[in-house]
């Protein structure tokens, strides 16, 4: 069972490490608004996976997953709500003030409570229904419960994702001084906002 688990954390490691919307949303906060505002982003991007785990748990999650019509309700969502973010990070690069010294203008900071955009971002992408219905079972220690097997591995992939992200943020903070310059800022905001609209049209285009 061991050997079983050390593999299923393996694949779960590479599936958390890949950049993704949540990755886009944790820069957007810590280096708009300081790592107390990326580590609750991270706290709520982990409680959406732990609350997908109990759906799936549960098997509701099984019925989003194949579902046509609830699957599509919530990639349209999922989709709305990162191009809301795109667009919103990008609009605040054009009403931020200049420093008077020839330097671009600096973005306001994000808006919002951190820990509900991140569960929001999370709870709003059907993949991770998928993810957990189609993949995990499969990676489940076969000496153990299914239920058991499932939830074991939720919480390790909860605990993997803490880990990464929070590490994530804990660097952007240490190099959060570079970031502030006005330029820099501007340049990083852009580009996260069009890597979120990116995220948004992909999974708005995605097949379930």
């Amino acid at each position: 069972m061991f050997a079983q688990i050390m593999a299923a954390v393996g694949v779960l490691a590479l599936l958390t490490v890949v950049p993704g919307p949540d990755m886009a949303v944790v820069t957007r906060r810590a280096v708009g608004a300081g790592r107390a505002d990326g580590l609750r982003t991270v706290g709520g991007i982990t409680t959406g996976l732990l609350i997908w785990g109990v759906l799936t748990v549960a098997g509701l999650a099984a019925v989003l997953a194949a579902s046509a019509a609830a699957y599509t309700v919530v990639k349209i969502l999922g989709a709305g709500y990162l191009l809301f973010l795109g667009v919103q990070t990008l609009l605040r690069t054009r009403s931020g003030r200049g420093d008077g010294a020839g330097e671009a203008p600096v973005t306001p900071a994000p808006t919002g409570d951190p820990w509900r955009t991140g569960l929001v971002n999370n709870m709003l992408n059907p993949k991770i229904a998928v993810f957990y219905t189609g993949l995990l079972p499969t990676l489940a220690p076969r000496a153990l419960p299914s239920q058991a097997g499932m939830a074991l591995l939720v919480a390790l992939h909860a605990g993997l994702t803490l880990l990464w992200l929070g590490g994530y943020v804990l660097v952007l903070a240490k190099a959060r001084p570079f970031f502030e310059r006005p330029r820099v800022r501007r340049v990083l905001d852009r580009i996260t906002g069009v890597v979120l609209i990116g995220f948004g049209v992909k999974v708005a285009t995605a097949h379930g």
